[in-house]
């Protein structure tokens, strides 16, 4: 049964309304039952399933072994030419690739799915015709999303015709539902990724007209439940996290930093702690959770999990764009002007600081204890990184602009990266031991 089966219905009240009791033992059911079919469709070992990966935090899986360097002539095992433009990362599930992208020549917005194995396209699925939004930064796309793959189903965010969609396709590319999740008024863009748990896929939609995050079943795409949010700019995709037992959906900006229950949308807590605009997917070390943001004020901010508001520690490093990682009771970022930075989770202590050079917008993936973050001129670092020290390994270029994060697995990297030469031309790079 469809969750939304076990929601009261008839008012945009009654959906924010937290799921009765009774029906808790109901809502474990259907969660447990879809979260295992899930799980035996996707291999979190070889899979990066949706944003920030198998584990949704940048951390890749263990025991891989990928290149650390590579150039146009050396470690390419395929690369493909992709038609538009997007910023989105790939989805990499079983022997096929997904991404969003948006070619504003024809108007269309779509998902591209490719074979894993050679990069050869599989299908194209025109999900928008027209109404694309041009408004924004200069750097934005209309289609900054990551696809999110169950082993099942795909979906994504656009925001087309001035609001943010939520549509899902099966693998072969028909699509089985398209939501209307809010409208929205275009400030710099929007690029926040479908978050799947359990029965539900959970979508922000924060704008200066009055977001929304909403939770659509994922078998109908009903609304299960929304949660209205402040008029401020906003372009965070949601973090679940368990921490002490229990799962939060965590959500920062807006001047504030939101703890919500995935299943119902009720709010755990929330507090003010944040700046009003993040764009960074937040992470936990278990006992604290990690904010940051770059407007109106640089602030990275470590906050007791337990909805106090304390705050552990804090300071004014600009981590706007590219996401955190926490290991092991440590916090690694990039900062968006070049520098590799390690601090102590518990009490911010700056054990070391690294310059790397050029501009971040791309999120760091950690392979054991070795980073891969790339620039927004096409060079990815590699390097290792441990509380005791930084060590550069590597610096590879490809192309000439990286706003996408990299991918890394199955011991293999993509990178969606564009070339500038008398037309701008993107393609998706497949980086592995052995290639060419």
């Amino acid at each position: 049964m469809p969750i939304s089966k076990l929601l009261p219905r008839g008012s945009e009240e009654s959906e924010r309304r937290p799921i009765a009791a009774s029906t808790t033992k109901w809502l474990i059911a259907i969660l447990v039952l879809l979260s295992s079919a899930a799980n035996a469709a996707v291999n979190p070992a070889k899979d990066w399933p949706a944003w920030r990966g198998p584990t949704r935090d940048g951390l890749a899986a263990t025991g891989q072994n990928p290149p650390t360097r590579w150039s146009e002539t050396k470690g390419v095992l395929w690369k493909a030419a992709i038609p538009g433009r997007g910023h989105g990362s790939p989805t990499i599930v079983g022997d096929r690739v997904y991404l969003a992208t948006a070619d504003s020549s024809k108007q269309t917005q779509s998902v591209l799915c490719l074979d894993r194995r050679d990069g050869k396209e599989l299908w194209q699925t025109v999900v928008h015709q027209g109404g694309l939004d041009t408004a924004g930064h200069r750097n934005t796309t209309q289609a900054s999303s990551t696809v999110a793959c169950d082993g099942d189903r795909l979906y994504i965010n656009f925001l087309n015709g001035k609001a943010v969609h939520t549509t899902a396709l099966d693998l072969q590319g028909k699509t089985l539902w398209q939501r209307k999740v809010s409208d929205f008024v275009t400030h710099q863009g929007f690029g926040s990724s479908p978050v799947l748990h359990g029965p539900l896929v959970l979508v922000s939609a924060d704008h200066k007209g009055g977001g929304t995050i909403a939770a659509l079943d994922r078998l109908t795409g009903q609304m299960a439940w929304r949660q209205p949010r402040p008029k401020i700019a906003n372009y965070t995709t949601p973090a679940i996290l368990r921490i002490k037992g229990r799962d939060q959906m965590l959500l920062s900006g807006c001047n504030l930093i939101s703890s919500f229950d995935p299943l119902t949308g009720k709010i755990l807590w929330e507090v003010g702690g944040s700046t009003e605009e993040c764009v960074v997917t937040m992470v936990s070390d278990g006992e604290r959770v990690f904010a940051s943001g770059g407007y109106p004020r640089n602030h990275t901010v470590a906050l007791l999990a337990d909805g106090s508001g304390k705050v552990a520690w804090q300071n004014t490093a600009r981590v706007y764009v590219p996401s955190m990682i926490v290991k092991d009771g440590h916090l690694f970022a990039v900062l968006d002007a070049g520098m590799a930075v390690c601090w102590k989770s518990d009490t911010g202590e700056e054990l070391w600081k690294e310059r790397l050079g050029g501009d971040f917008y791309a999120s760091p993936v950690m392979v054991g204890d070795r980073i891969y973050a790339s620039n927004q001129s096409g060079k990815t670092f590699v390097f290792d990184a441990t509380p005791k020290q930084f060590k550069l390994v590597a610096e590879n270029q490809l192309g000439d602009e990286a706003f996408a994060s990299p991918v890394v697995c199955g011991s293999r990297i993509y990178l969606r990266i564009a070339k500038n030469g008398d037309a701008r031309e993107e393609y998706l790079y497949c980086i592995g031991n052995g290639g060419n």
